[in-house]
């Protein structure tokens, strides 16, 4: 099984993504928890390029074929072969989050992009993608907050050091994308304390099968 977990910043993806984990974990899964950008090797040094706020010259083409590749080699050494040893796998962040940052935050076809993630991703999509959905203002102030606890201000703000109009732009591409795309989507309101969001994600995934 394979589900991923997509939304904007502080949308609180890794605390249910630690919940959803534990969850699998007591019911005897073998859990891969990944992410994106960084999830294999070569993607722990795309990562520091991508997510580095001195970087913010860098095109959004460039931006585009830097993700590309460090989902390439992610799901080619780390997910797929989990996936053929019986794994489940959970990641954080995948090939939505291009089409949504790259194509309805930078302008770029979100068709298009598609297209490129599925070269990319060799035809391996997910079971099931929970969005995490907030109100922008609520997420970048906790999305903020973290970094300055975490001390990543520096190293991993990027995107958070964006304006308002991106951030909204985001949400409501994550909300067209989801709607396009509603059989493999599960949209859960993430503007609530942790346990309400999670107990949504536990009904979703029973719904389909997948609990």
């Amino acid at each position: 099984m394979f589900l991923t977990f997509e939304g904007m910043e502080g949308c609180g993806k890794s605390t249910q993504c630690k919940k959803l984990i534990e969850h699998f974990v007591r019911q005897g899964h073998d859990v891969l928890h990944t992410l994106e950008p960084g999830g294999s090797r070569l993607g722990k040094e795309l990562r520091r390029i991508l997510l580095d706020p001195k970087n913010s010259d860098l095109s959004s083409t460039s931006e585009l074929f830097l993700y590309l590749a460090d989902r390439a080699q992610h799901v080619s050494s780390v997910i797929r072969p989990a996936m053929e040893d019986g794994r489940t796998v959970i990641c954080d962040r995948f090939a939505d989050s291009t089409v949504v940052y790259q194509g309805y935050g930078r302008g770029l076809d979100p068709s298009l992009l598609h297209h490129l993630n599925d070269v990319a991703v060799q035809g391996l999509w997910p079971d099931m993608t929970i969005l995490l959905d907030v109100e922008p203002e609520i997420g970048l102030r906790r999305a903020l907050t973290r970094n300055m606890q975490d001390n990543k201000t520096a190293t991993e703000g990027r995107f958070e050091a964006e304006s308002m109009a991106f951030h909204t732009r985001i949400r409501e591409g994550y909300l067209t994308w989801a709607a396009l795309h509603r059989g493999r989507f599960l949209v859960v309101d993430a503007g609530r304390n942790p346990d309400a969001v999670f107990d949504s994600i536990l009904r979703g995934l029973e719904e389909k099968g997948l609990g």
